[in-house]
């Protein structure tokens, strides 16, 4: 026997393993791969018994899987000589299996987005009617269940710093910036938090970390500009806001940082 009559055989073998594991469009897939094989060689009388008593059992499996009978209702009919007639069956079921699970997947999106929704709802619910420990139980939960969804971390995140709660927000910042370390907006948001703390020293790396993929952003280094006013490292804002305005030389917000830092170290206004 060919290898390939070989690998056919194992897949009608197959069949049954893939419905106990409630995996009907892989056993179907199987079976029609196998009789779409069986048509093409040329097999002596032996085997194609032997072949044809193979898929009569396979068809029998799945003419009587509950999980199949309720996504295709009609019986498959099959008899030795028939296997086009199976393979056209075959293709039309694979067509029907593979729509339903299109329409199963659109399903669940559509679920996963509603509890992602309502679970942000009942948190910041829960927060306006401080409520924190069930808040941070309700927030936290919805975040594990989309454990790769980092704009999911942020807005939780908006959630902890509407309701003043810092140290909640930098978690789930942190944990965004984590999953995508090249969002900016993050990091001034992650700022704006650690300048609350009054982490500044946290704040400055967290911004540093941001001049890697924004290194030519005015914005971004007026923002470390704000952090700096904060720390009372008034050298640290006329050097920050001197690269705002040499990357924006009409940033007039940058140009007032720059002469309030010169004016705190007792320098003359440029």
């Amino acid at each position: 026997m060919s290898a390939e009559l070989t690998k056919a055989r194992k897949q009608i073998t197959q069949v049954n393993t893939y419905l106990k594991q409630g995996k009907p469009l892989p056993a179907v897939t199987a079976l029609h791969d196998a009789v779409l094989t069986m048509l093409k060689a040329q097999l002596m009388k032996a085997e194609r018994d032997e072949f044809c008593k193979l898929i009569e059992q396979a068809v029998y499996q799945l003419n009587n899987n509950k999980e199949l009978r309720v996504l295709y209702p009609l019986v498959i009919p099959y008899a030795p000589g028939e296997e086009k007639a199976l393979l056209e069956r075959m293709r039309e079921l694979l067509r029907e299996l593979q729509t339903n699970t299109v329409e199963e997947a659109k399903d669940e999106i559509q679920g996963r987005q509603v509890r992602r929704a309502e679970g942000l709802k009942t948190g910041k619910e829960q927060l306006e009617r401080k409520e924190i420990d069930p808040a941070r139980k309700t927030l936290g939960s919805l975040v594990r269940e989309f454990p790769h969804d980092a704009p999911l971390r942020a807005e939780v995140a908006e959630l902890f710093m509407q309701a003043e709660l810092y140290e909640d927000a930098f978690k789930y910042l942190d944990e965004a910036l984590g999953l995508t370390p090249d969002q900016l907006h993050l990091y001034n948001r992650i700022g704006i938090v650690l300048r609350k703390l009054r982490q500044f020293d946290v704040a400055e790396k967290y911004f540093m970390r941001a001049v890697n993929f924004a290194k030519d952003d005015p914005n971004l280094y007026f923002n470390l500009g704000r952090l700096y006013i904060d720390w009372e490292r008034f050298d640290k804002v006329e050097r920050a806001a001197r690269l705002a305005l040499k990357l924006n030389p009409n940033f007039h917000e940058a140009a007032k940082m720059f002469q309030f830092a010169l004016k705190k170290q007792g320098k003359p206004a440029c």
